[in-house]
């Protein structure tokens, strides 16, 4: 089987879901916040590891070997589907000031990178491709980068609120 035909659900999702919920949470999702020092070089790292993740697995295939990697790739490919599903739902919906901490946000500041990697690793796992492991290795370290960013931009726009956020919920997991 083409393995492109695993980034419809991630397509589905991120787009056209997230869309549904709610049309302006698709332009927050894109929303990168400026950059400072190293955080550029991660910037253009992450835009192209980004388009590796979705080219590359246009000249994979997964290989239906039924063993019980290939049933673990899975299990991790549908589990990063659902929890990208909730993120983006979590998402859509922030409170008055804008901030995402309910649902999955109250147990990961970035919850979106991580279902993001793990959706991705499972495609990792079930194309059993070297190269696809090296772009979300590259993509998940510069997305670090991006989310220091991030949480510096947050303590700007929402303060107090975002620095109590942060003491009691972790980074990643």
């Amino acid at each position: 089987m083409p393995a492109f035909y695993l980034l419809v659900p991630f397509l589905l999702i991120r787009f056209i879901f997230l869309s549904l919920l709610d049309k302006k949470a698709t332009g927050r999702a894109a929303h990168f916040a400026p950059m400072q020092g190293k955080e550029i070089i991660a910037y253009y790292l992450y835009q192209l590891s980004t388009l590796m993740l979705l080219i590359v697995p246009f000249f994979l295939k997964v290989n239906l070997y039924f063993s019980a990697f290939f049933y673990l790739g899975l299990g991790v490919y549908l589990f990063g589907s659902v929890l990208l599903i909730l993120v983006m739902k979590d998402f859509a919906k922030p409170d008055e000031e804008g901030l995402n901490t309910k649902g999955v946000y109250a147990s990961s500041r970035h919850p979106m990178y991580l279902a993001y990697f793990v959706f991705f690793f499972g495609m990792v796992m079930l194309t059993r491709s070297l190269l696809l492991l090296v772009v979300l290795a590259i993509f998940q370290l510069s997305a670090h980068f991006i989310i220091l960013a991030e949480e510096r931009e947050c303590l700007i726009k929402f303060g107090a609120a975002y620095h109590e956020y942060q003491k009691h919920v972790r980074m990643y997991l």
